[in-house]
């Protein structure tokens, strides 16, 4: 990787796209850490107890590079842009006006990609209009009243004054939306890598200085593992190697693959003989990516942030037992997230693949797999050979996802039997900050980037035909 790096650097127009990629993700920085008008934010955010909140704040908090958390003008970051893109892929699946718009080539595809912006700022609207509420009343912290600005005898402004406020902080945060899925669109058309990809990626790496200095923190409630002694010597430094082997794990799982022989028939047209070789069909084994993680995550994190809005249950009743089952601690936390995980990647996968779609193009191209009749034998094939790769990739996927959570419950059996307890009398949880979504993302993105320059630079040292 560093030596694609290095050689790319080499080539002028390869380095102006490298720069502007640089330029784009430093404005996007920059934005990530200006607050927006009228609010009042302390040094630890919005969020109380980032460090170990599994909430869908704390989701969306490391998806922005913790720009959410502080209610910086980028708060929204790219992620309405990626639940619009979400959103259209599924409708063009359902709706046919759509599905003809994608078949028109490249004319129908710039379409729906202004379609996709249109949806994106009505998305960045709700989520802005939402987070507003949600920072003026408090955060969800019972011991916060408000984050907003207040007049000086401690109450929130009413009449113009309040308007202007709710006005000026919705229209910077749907502005900010709209402004990173401008700067991810620019890295597409002018710089190197998939801009949504990219700045997904920035927004997590600029995390990893915060979880450090976690590591290292005196407060416990913070982080602090290595200065809370005993077992914590251990299992700090296991964290980091298995991470290691998980960053691995995902290399080997992104780069495998299944590969469906197929075979072309020899056709003369005029002068020429065409066909007659082998060839392949590669489907990965990881064909939805990090998706299935991030809506089954999403899912079950919806719950526990619906309860930051309402007011608290009482212990023992229904509702707290109920949103009991949605916390990392939980037992039956697990079993729900491997069943969610499969269930999507199945999902995404029968809407990315159309076996009987793929027979077809095969027999219009004079082609076979060997062995099999063209039709309706060729596309039962297919789906056989999908349905096992998808259940193959979503366990992988699995493993990934599920292990920050099963490393920190068994810490926490661990830390219990050998009586190390917070004040409470519970065993502090010794929590993987940088969750197997995230790394997934990161991952992902390298290989995915590196890849792109790699292509680029081979294109430059293609001499053509004719020579």
């Amino acid at each position: 990787m560093l030596q694609t790096l290095i050689n790319a650097w080499k080539i002028p127009d390869i380095r102006k796209k490298m720069l502007f990629t640089a330029f784009i993700l430093l404005v996007f920085r920059i934005g990530s850490a200006l607050t927006i008008p009228f609010v009042n934010i302390g040094e630890s955010g919005i969020i109380k107890d980032i460090a170990t909140d599994s909430s869908f704040l704390s989701y969306l908090s490391m998806m922005t590079g913790n720009a959410f958390n502080y209610a910086t003008i980028l708060a929204m970051s790219i992620t309405p842009y990626i639940n619009s893109s979400i959103i259209m892929q599924l409708l063009t699946v359902a709706i046919p006006a759509l599905e003809r718009l994608q078949q028109e080539g490249e004319e129908g595809r710039k379409k729906i990609a202004s379609i996709t912006r249109y949806v994106t700022i009505g998305l960045g609207l709700m989520q802005s209009l939402a987070y507003y509420f949600f920072i003026r009343n408090g955060g969800g912290d019972g011991t916060v009243k408000t984050f907003l600005l207040t007049d000086a005898s401690g109450e929130l402004f009413t009449g113009p004054i309040a308007v202007l406020q709710a006005l000026v902080i919705i229209s910077v945060l749907t502005a900010g939306a709209g402004l990173t899925m401008w700067l991810g669109e620019r890295i597409n058309e002018k710089g190197i890598g998939n801009g949504v990809s990219i700045l997904l990626f920035a927004g997590i790496i600029a995390r990893i200085p915060t979880i450090v200095s976690q590591l290292y923190s005196p407060d416990p409630k913070v982080g602090g593992y290595f200065f809370r002694g005993g077992p914590y010597y251990v299992l700090a430094p296991l964290a980091g190697i298995l991470m290691l082997a998980i960053i691995a794990f995902i290399v080997w799982m992104d780069n495998a693959e299944r590969r469906i022989p197929v075979q072309y028939a020899k056709r003369v047209v005029g002068r020429k003989m065409y066909g007659g070789q082998s060839t392949h069909i590669p489907i990965k084994v990881n064909m939805s990516g990090v998706l299935p993680v991030i809506f089954a995550s999403s899912i079950l994190s919806l719950p526990p942030t619906v309860e930051m809005f309402i007011k608290t249950p009482a212990e023992g009743s229904f509702w707290a037992k109920f949103f009991s089952v949605f916390t990392q601690a939980h037992p039956v936390y697990i079993p729900i997230y491997f069943v969610l995980i499969i269930a999507f990647a199945y999902f995404y996968s029968s809407i990315q693949y159309n076996p009987v779609e793929m027979a077809n193009n095969i027999r219009k191209n004079s082609g076979s797999v060997p062995g099999l009749r063209p039709g309706k034998p060729t596309s039962d094939y297919i789906q056989k050979i999908l349905s096992r790769i998808t259940l193959l990739g979503a366990l992988l996927l699995s493993v990934v996802a599920l292990f920050p959570v099963v490393f920190s419950q068994l810490s926490s059996l661990i830390l219990k039997a050998a009586h190390f307890l917070d004040q409470s009398g519970n065993p502090y949880t010794m929590n993987v900050s940088m969750g197997g979504t995230s790394i997934i993302i990161m991952v992902g993105v390298a290989l995915e980037t590196v890849k792109q320059l790699e292509s680029q630079m081979m294109m430059r040292h293609y001499k053509g035909f004719l020579d």
